[in-house]
């Protein structure tokens, strides 16, 4: 039978070498794609693919609430690889939550991700499970999953040291909003100042806290 593969990437280049290298498989069938989360909550649940290849980062959102939203509403859900520049433990936790079957760094070779889309296609999990068990243990702390996805962002970039302009700047956002997400993770995390919440951040990723 063929896979029904649907790619989202904000890069049109990247989906086109994707769906070249997919294609040129027997087995294996580009059905659709969309470069913003917008167009792929759409689109795939019209598409109903096998196996949804997601980029991490877009402009207009995240390839991981594509993955949650996607899979909470079809019956059954496509398989989600999660396609990423980079990862680190916070990134694998979010997928893991989000219900991934994968992720895979974008330097993959072109073999292995074809192996990962049938493996995916197939029910099977890419997630390697002592890497998921130390992932979610590490993480599975009440008062970092009481903080919204935004709250975590504006979290990581005050561990860095960045004041609310920067990281308004950063993330396209009114200083004012920054500094009700920030009142607002402080209080969650029961902290009163920014470098107790840098700490806890550090601690976690075990790396040394900025100056």
């Amino acid at each position: 039978m063929t896979v029904s593969v649907f790619l989202l990437d904000d890069h049109e280049i990247v989906r086109h070498g994707l769906k070249t290298l997919l294609e040129a498989q027997h087995d294996l069938a580009v059905v659709g794609e969309a470069g913003s989360a917008a167009e792929a909550l759409t689109r795939i649940p019209a598409i109903r693919p096998d196996v949804a290849m997601l980029d991490v980062r877009l402009p207009d959102g995240e390839g991981l609430t594509v993955c949650r939203q996607v899979r909470a509403a079809l019956d059954p859900p496509p398989a989600c690889l999660m396609l990423a520049s980079y990862t680190n433990d916070e990134a694998l936790y979010d997928a893991i939550l989000a219900g991934a079957a994968g992720y895979v760094l974008k330097e993959v070779s072109g073999t292995n991700l074809v192996d990962a889309v049938r493996a995916a296609a197939a029910g099977k999990s890419l997630m390697d499970p002592a890497l998921k068990k130390t992932v979610l243990n590490r993480f599975h702390d009440p008062r970092y999953t009481s903080l919204s996805p935004q709250e975590r962002r504006v979290l990581e970039l005050v561990a860095t040291g960045r004041t609310n302009r920067q990281i308004a700047e950063e993330l396209d956002l009114a200083e004012k909003t920054v500094k009700n997400y920030v009142s607002s993770l402080l209080h969650k995390l029961g902290f009163s100042r920014r470098t107790e919440a840098a700490v806890f951040v550090t601690r976690r990723q075990h790396r040394p806290p900025a100056p």
